[in-house]
């Protein structure tokens, strides 16, 4: 008989198991944001900082104390993380690395039949020799190092930058650091840790790490969810790992927000695993792209919260914004808030909010909200707060009123 998981349980154990039940307040030095990474598997970075880059956002989430330099510390220094691709572009534990090799094997082969050789042209492999022969003798180099930037239709990208995005998806360069968010690409054995580089694993070695580390980190997963974790791994060879592992799991019975029960696995250690430490009850904004919430369709199920991104939604077709944060607190998201930080002149404005069904805007979850804005204030730079007009029509529409 499947093991039956409460919907608090299961709440409690996704946040856990995202970094979300330590204490916000808590100093974080580097070792431990190493761990906390670690934890979480990859930490996805995007280019929009409305308010601020979704890394850092994700980071400052789970421990306000985060320092940014830490992060780019254990990159580009240290070498403690890489960047690479999971479901999107990622800096990943550096332990990991060789299990990204046959990523890198199936990316040579899209030169030969994929969509690199068309967008590349008649001479694509002239251009990939002669950029990495570049690297090679100048050293780290990024795009706009190259003279035909900006002249491809592929995002923009000119052939060289093309190749330049092959080699590191191949894994022949590295990104050794960022400026201004722009990659800056080196040979891999200048950057990668030679113990990392030439570990090759099986096949079957990378299969059984990424099907175990995936389910680890989700706790309880159908088999797709766990070929969708590091979104590198084709059904079928999940179902082979379930059946090769079929005495580590369990099968379970997850009820969700709404009452219904949902069947999934689980190693058979889960019943310790279900007695994670509740979540602060601190209220929290979170990135629009942080892990909890990446499977939206999971997330509603456990949360009943129905969460969407946005941003490329055409404005007149967007229900609530550009770059709305979802609002947790303990373990329920309360509600959202479409933010902007002006940099120019220091505000950090609160253009919507919106309550979700059954949530009250009471007294103390207002105070609680505008410590939320002045501790994201001062991590994003901002001097001031501007939300009253935003408060006041959250609870006008909640009150059903004009």
């Amino acid at each position: 008989m499947p093991l039956q998981i409460t919907n608090r349980q299961a709440r409690h154990l996704l946040l856990d198991l995202q970094g979300l039940t330590r204490k916000p307040a808590a100093p974080l030095p580097k070792e431990e944001l190493r761990a906390l990474i670690g934890k979480l598997g990859y930490l996805q970075l995007d280019s929009v900082n409305a308010v601020e880059r979704a890394h850092h956002m994700m980071l400052f989430s789970r421990a306000e104390k985060y320092k940014r330099e830490d992060l780019h510390g254990l990159h580009e220094s240290d070498r403690a993380l890489f960047e690479h691709w999971t479901h999107d572009a990622c800096l990943i534990p550096i332990e990991f690395y060789p299990y990204w090799q046959e990523r890198f094997k199936a990316a040579r082969q899209k030169l030969k039949d994929g969509a690199w050789k068309t967008r590349l042209g008649p001479h694509g492999p002239k251009i990939i020799k002669n950029v990495k022969q570049r690297i090679e003798k100048e050293g780290p180099l990024m795009a706009r190092d190259f003279e035909d930037k900006g002249a491809g239709g592929w995002w923009g990208w000119g052939p060289s930058k093309t190749a330049l995005e092959f080699l590191w998806r191949t894994g022949d360069l590295a990104i050794s650091r960022r400026e201004g968010f722009q990659k800056v690409y080196d040979l891999a054995e200048r950057v990668i840790p030679e113990g990392h580089r030439t570990h090759t694993p099986s096949a079957a070695a990378i299969r059984d790490w990424k099907c175990r580390e995936a389910l680890k980190r989700l706790g309880t997963a159908t088999p797709g969810e766990i070929a969708a974790f590091w979104d590198s791994l084709p059904p079928a060879e999940v179902k082979k790992w379930l059946a090769e592992n079929a005495r580590a799991l369990c099968e379970v019975e997850i009820t969700g927000a709404d009452g219904t029960k949902r069947a999934a696995l689980a190693f058979k250690d889960i019943e310790e695993r279900l007695e994670a430490p509740a979540p602060p009850t601190r209220l929290r904004f979170l990135s629009p792209f942080d892990p909890v919430l990446r499977d939206r369709k999971r997330a509603e199920r456990i949360f009943g919260f129905d969460y969407r991104i946005e941003i490329f939604v055409p404005e007149k077709k967007r229900q609530y914004g550009y770059y709305v944060l979802p609002i947790l607190e303990g373990a329920r998201f309360t509600g959202r808030a479409d933010m902007k930080v002006h940099r120019k002149e220091g505000v950090l404005e609160v253009k919507g909010l919106w309550l979700e069904p059954g949530v009250k805007w009471t007294s103390a979850r207002e105070e609680a909200f505008r410590k939320a804005l002045a501790r994201l204030a001062k991590f994003s730079g901002a001097e001031t707060v501007k939300t009253d007009a935003a408060i006041r029509r959250a609870i006008k529409l909640q009150d059903g009123r004009p």
